[in-house]
């Protein structure tokens, strides 16, 4: 039996914030890929989407229903498991567009590297639970990011930059909410600043380079390396303040912007939902993980406020990256766009993510019997 007092602490708001968006994203992933051309089935995209909504929204339930105490006791074999997929990827995985990211299994392609952000969400939350917030020295830090730099060195080889960024985030904010002082915090961001060189001239591929170019100056190459930016700032800019409604984005409909249902969702939002409709979603976002927050601040221990911070980071800072590209603020790095994005994996971490905090509130209190 379910004791009670876990329902009466379950989250609705959060619940009913996280269907908004699933349901928000669905249906601009229909106004973005209706009439599209070489589908097998015009509804390809939808269905798909709405089966791993299906699927995720399982994987949240059975979550929730795990006390979050399990998962402090399964970190080593969460995480052990996460590097031999993210090997597995470099040795047998499928390349596509120059990255080798996936391992297929039948009609689902399996991306450990999205896997890893909820291992590496536990596993920071884990280590630094143990000291309790006491972290007075830099050595104090080190298994954290050990812990964290060899998922992300593996996820740099397939490559995949912007992932890696997405962990390099989670374990900045899960250090300052874990206590750690703001001097090695100021260490941490100044070493990575000073070893950008060595990534321009050495690590990063040429059209990982050719990101970062187009986004400091789109119109040095309009037709190649700006094309997708330019595209996209057009389309929000012609949304106006109303938007053109569904199915009338001009930039999905002549085939101007390219991956205009994964990264470049907002894209398509912002020009049929206008300006309007663009503050409704960030509001939307930023009410989503202001309840994550509060259920931080409500956690019994702080392993499962660590939790809750970590999955807080990991989609501010998705959303804060996705959103800037789409209006040339941040560089083109890939990343989706939490829960309107088409991605299946994505999709399902998100999901599970959201169940993990679901699980810490209703977990807020100590069960008396």
């Amino acid at each position: 039996m379910i004791n009670r007092r876990l329902i009466r602490n379950f989250d609705f708001y959060l619940l009913l914030a996280t269907i908004a968006l699933c349901a928000a994203g669905t249906f601009t992933l229909y106004s973005a890929t209706h009439g599209m051309e070489g589908l097998p089935d015009p509804l390809y995209f939808v269905k798909r989407q709405l089966l791993f909504i299906g699927v995720g929204a399982a994987l949240m339930l059975l979550v929730c229903f795990i006390d979050y105490v399990n998962f402090k006791n399964w970190t080593a074999y969460l995480y052990v498991a996460n590097l031999i997929l993210l090997v597995l990827v470099l040795v047998i995985g499928e390349v596509e567009k120059g990255a080798m990211r996936r391992i297929p299994i039948g009609f689902f392609d399996l991306q450990p590297s999205e896997i890893a952000k909820v291992v590496i969400i536990i596993t920071l939350a884990c280590l630094l639970a143990e000291k309790e917030g006491k972290l007075p020295y830099f050595q104090d830090l080190l298994p954290a990011l050990g812990a964290t730099a060899l998922p992300m060195v593996l996820i740099f080889l397939q490559p995949d930059l912007g992932t890696s960024l997405i962990y390099l985030a989670i374990l900045l904010g899960m250090l300052y909410v874990a206590g750690v002082q703001g001097r090695h915090l100021g260490l941490l961001i100044g070493s990575g600043l000073a070893a950008a060189p060595l990534f321009w001239f050495f690590l990063l591929e040429e059209y990982q380079k050719n990101r970062l170019l187009a986004f400091i100056n789109p119109e040095m190459d309009p037709t190649g390396k700006g094309w997708q930016l330019l595209q996209s700032i057009i389309g929000i800019g012609s949304g106006g303040l109303l938007g053109k409604g569904p199915f009338n984005s001009t930039q999905v409909r002549l085939g101007f912007l390219p991956d205009h249902y994964t990264d470049m969702i907002f894209a398509v939002f912002g020009e049929e939902m206008g300006y309007v409709g663009a503050v409704a979603l960030l509001l939307l976002y930023l009410f989503l993980i202001y309840r994550i927050l509060w259920i931080a601040t409500q956690a019994k221990d702080q392993f499962g406020a660590l939790l809750c911070c970590g999955v807080a980071v990991m989609f501010f800072f998705q959303v804060l990256v996705n959103i800037g590209m789409t209006i040339s603020v941040m560089p083109v790095t890939g990343i989706p766009l939490p829960f309107m994005s088409y991605g299946n994996n994505a999709l399902l971490v998100n999901l599970t993510s959201i169940g993990l905090v679901l699980n810490v509130a209703m977990r807020r209190h100590k069960l008396q019997f």
